[in-house]
């Protein structure tokens, strides 16, 4: 029976062997995961934007880049666990992934019961690292502002809102480091690529889309606060209920 704990989080598979991919999703979906597949290296960095993974299962051997130019790609950008397949089960290759900042490895060939097992456990490390559950991604701001995500979802005043998928992973990121100044390199590698990094009206361009569809006020924003010069700052609700 699937852990309800762990029902519909997001595994990006990276593996350029389909039918290992296929393997692999098909048994995490059994599980009630939902599956993202990439087989090569830099469709793997776009899914990893574009999908905002739970956890990402890397292959080591692969054609373009190898799953060790991945997951320095990964590091540079996102914390995102990251479990390592390799096909050789060699000591260097294993210190050599877990020195780069992989969680956990995987040797194939591995069993179902062995890749579900790894998962689960190292989701439940990194929940209780950052002590959230996949039942507290709903976030409550306030009374105005809930963020579901899991669902994806947005809700303003009981109205569901829609956002274009740049302006989610905007907000994703924001949210996630709520309290905390995001500067505009942060922004611009995590949510649009290294290669916009010269591009700061970018961030401002889509912070504005955002204080349009979220502030009850966008001329005087109460959530995406700017810290001028430098970048953006979610507010900090944890703190204000606390105070509360």
């Amino acid at each position: 029976m699937p852990e309800d704990s762990f029902k519909n989080r997001v595994i990006l598979v990276v593996d350029d062997e389909e039918r290992m991919a296929r393997f692999i999703r098909l048994n995490l979906e059994h599980d009630g995961f939902q599956v993202v597949e990439a087989y090569r290296g830099m469709q793997a960095i776009q899914a990893l934007r574009d999908k905002l993974p739970d956890l990402v299962l890397l292959d080591v051997m692969m054609p373009d880049l190898d799953g060790f130019e991945v997951l320095s790609l990964i590091r540079e950008t996102s914390g995102v666990p990251v479990i390592m397949l390799t096909a050789k089960g060699e000591e260097d290759d294993r210190v050599r992934g877990l020195e780069l900042g992989a969680d956990d490895y995987i040797t194939k060939p591995f069993s179902p019961r062995e890749l579900v097992s790894r998962v689960r456990a190292v989701l439940r490390r990194t929940d209780a690292a950052s002590g959230m559950s996949s039942r507290e991604r709903l976030i409550e701001v306030d009374d105005r502002l809930k963020i579901d995500f899991g669902r994806r979802e947005v809700w303003v005043e009981n109205r569901l809102i829609k956002l274009r998928p740049t302006e989610y992973r905007l907000l994703y990121h924001l949210v996630q480091n709520a309290g905390w100044v995001m500067t505009y390199d942060q922004l611009l590698s995590k949510v649009w690529g290294y290669e916009y990094r010269d591009e700061p009206h970018y961030v401002r361009l889509y912070v504005n889309y955002l204080r349009q569809k979220l502030e009850k006020d966008p001329a005087n924003p109460k959530y995406i606060l700017t810290e001028r010069g430098v970048g953006y700052r979610f507010v900090d609700f944890q703190k204000q209920d606390s105070v509360s």
